[in-house]
């Protein structure tokens, strides 16, 4: 694996995170380890990729999620360009 982000102490973030069993225990983690805006930004990115994967307009985004044009613009960016995280949770949701 070669990521800009790889550290020891991000492998070890990700190898806690493997570790959590359920929805419950992730709550539990999250909300110790980030802040309620922290998590409700990550959680706005993933439905805005998720929209923008479904094809809707950013406006229709803007307007359903509260995300800025500038927040879209880096999802979408990601969603074209980046390591294609996006990419795999999107399928993996799907298939749920």
């Amino acid at each position: 694996m070669n990521s800009k982000l790889q550290d020891e102490f991000t492998d070890q973030l990700f190898e806690a995170i493997l570790l959590l069993k359920n929805k419950e225990e992730c709550y539990k983690f999250f909300e110790d380890i980030s802040t309620v805006n922290e998590l409700k930004s990550l959680a706005q990115r993933l439905e805005v990729a998720r929209m923008l994967n479904d094809g809707y307009t950013y406006e229709e985004i803007a307007e359903t999620t509260g995300a800025s044009t500038a927040t879209i613009s880096r999802v979408k960016r990601c969603l074209n360009y980046g390591a294609d995280g996006y990419q795999l949770i999107l399928e993996r949701m799907k298939d749920k």
